[in-house]
């Protein structure tokens, strides 16, 4: 339907990030409405929405990302009311959780109800939700009246958009209409959590980490990711295939911060040997490092690791027009936000270098 013959490129609306202004949230509520899809901010990434509740609406998310049917997608609300529309089942450790982290970057697994469009759910029988902490996407579901059916808005595989710009970049010719809200906060996709296993399983890390939702829940423990072209249904985004891969090559080394430098060096230098253009994802700690001639990034300080998360998409993005034949990372300790962070970074490697 997008990116047809000729090329229809995407309408794009300015809206205040805080405050956002009537006529554009109108502008998008009726396309909504109509069935179409509209990408809109959030305080994580950059969201592809339609209407949850119209099943051919949801399938235009699919072919404009070109995602697989049976990866399901997460539904946004924005009032306790409308989780009584599109969950069959809501439990007291849910209401807990939602007290303490809705609005905000926090996903939990519902049983689903017959409101909501098999499409969205990859025909499961559960539901995936979140009450996003961004006015635009908050505003933009009490407008359309509608819950909001939404995944990242990027093409399937690549690094999630945390700017407008991101979205244009890979979606222009695919959706009609952009939010232009600027910048995510978090810069990382929300917390997946499945309250049906004993005890809860975390399905995707996000900004709200492991430590925080153990201080809700008691013990939780973190799913591991099925194999890209693995058997089954994922209940949640980002468990099955191949994400967030910039357009090079992603190389990630492991190890301890201490002589991470030196095993980028090296293998950097064994890229060189081969004849390659290499890119370096680095930190305020150590990108002086590195050679200055070569393309060097850095992501963030380890002082603050949200800083690193927040900057993660944007640097991946920011080598797709540096023409490097391969990038090399730096990895960090999993933990706390940077468990996030290597999350991604691992969907993202066509190799990870364990420490010798």
């Amino acid at each position: 339907m997008y990116g047809g013959s000729p090329r229809r490129f995407a309408r794009v609306l300015k809206v205040d990030p805080i405050n956002p202004e009537a006529g554009p949230i109108r502008i998008a509520a009726e396309y909504i409405r109509r069935g179409e899809i509209v990408a809109f901010p959030t305080e994580t990434v950059y969201g592809l929405g339609a209407d949850a509740t119209n099943g051919e609406a949801v399938r235009r998310i699919f072919e404009a990302k070109g995602r697989p049917m049976d990866n399901p997608v997460i539904v946004h609300i924005a009032t306790m009311e409308q989780l009584g529309t599109v969950a069959s089942v809501v439990d007291r450790r849910a209401l807990t959780l939602a007290d303490v982290y809705w609005p905000g970057p926090l996903t939990v697994i519902f049983p689903k109800s017959e409101y909501v469009a098999a499409e969205a759910t990859a025909y499961l029988d559960t539901v995936a939700v979140r009450m996003p902490a961004h006015p635009v996407a908050l505003s933009l579901i009490m407008t359309s009246r509608r819950p909001i059916a939404a995944p990242s808005a990027n093409l399937s595989g690549r690094p999630s958009p945390t700017t407008a710009e991101h979205v244009i970049e890979d979606l222009g010719d695919r959706v009609p209409l952009v939010l232009d809200g600027g910048p995510t906060a978090f810069g990382v996709e929300s917390t997946v959590v499945n309250l049906a296993t004993d005890p809860p399983t975390i399905l995707r890390p996000g900004p709200i980490t492991v430590d925080e939702l153990a201080g809700v829940l008691g013990e939780v423990k973190v799913a591991e990711a099925k194999p890209e072209g693995g058997e089954g249904r994922p209940l949640s985004p980002g468990l099955k295939y191949a994400h967030y891969a910039p357009r090079a090559p992603l190389i990630l080394v492991l190890g301890s911060p201490n002589g991470m430098p030196d095993r980028v060096l090296a293998l950097a230098r064994r890229e060189i040997a081969k004849g390659s253009r290499v890119g370096v994802i680095a930190t305020e700690e150590t990108k002086y490092r590195y050679p200055k001639e070569w393309k060097v990034i850095s992501v963030g300080t380890r002082f603050n690791p949200y800083s690193i998360a927040h900057n993660l998409y944007s640097t991946l993005r920011a080598f797709d027009p540096a023409e490097v034949d391969v990038i090399i990372s730096e990895g960090f300790e999993e933990k706390g936000i940077l468990l996030t962070v290597m999350n991604r970074l691992r969907k993202a490697a066509s190799e990870i270098c364990e420490p010798s």
